[in-house]
C-alpha cells in the first residue's frame, strides 16, 4: 500500500523551489484555494500532478514513479509551457504585492477587532 501524502510532498518541492502560491494558481489556471486544496488532498490525480509539474517545470517521475507513463514531461514540453504563457510578469508582481497587503490588512482588522472586544 503506498502511504505517500501526494499533496504535502508537491507543497514541500513547491516550497523548496521557490514558488509562489500565486505564481502556481496562475499557471495552472486556478485559484489559489484550489492549490490550498491539492496540498491537503492524500491523492491527487496524475493529470494534476503533470499539471503542476509542467507549471513549475519540475518532473514528478521520481517522487512518483507509480504515474510515470501518465505524468512524464519532455524537456521541450517544459519550455514550451513557459513559452506560451507569454504573461506580463510585472503585472503578477503587482498583483502578488496587492494580495499581500490585502492579507496583512485583512489580519490587522482582525486584531482590531479582537482588541475592542475583549
Amino acid at each position: 500500500m503506498n502511504n505517500k501524502h501526494h499533496g504535502q510532498l508537491i507543497e514541500k518541492i513547491i516550497r523548496r523551489n521557490g514558488h509562489s502560491i500565486t505564481d502556481v494558481a496562475r499557471l495552472t489556471n486556478v485559484n489559489r484555494r484550489s492549490v490550498y486544496n491539492w496540498f491537503n488532498k492524500a491523492r491527487l490525480k496524475p493529470r494534476t500532478i503533470k499539471c503542476i509539474g509542467e507549471a513549475i517545470r519540475y518532473d514528478f517521475t521520481g517522487i512518483f514513479p507509480e504515474f510515470k507513463g501518465d505524468i512524464a514531461i519532455e524537456e521541450f514540453q517544459l519550455t514550451e509551457t513557459i513559452k506560451n504563457k507569454g504573461l506580463d510578469n510585472e503585472a503578477y508582481d503587482w498583483k502578488d504585492k496587492y494580495i499581500e497587503l490585502l492579507e496583512k490588512h485583512a489580519e490587522l482588522l482582525s486584531h482590531i477587532g479582537d482588541k475592542s472586544i475583549g
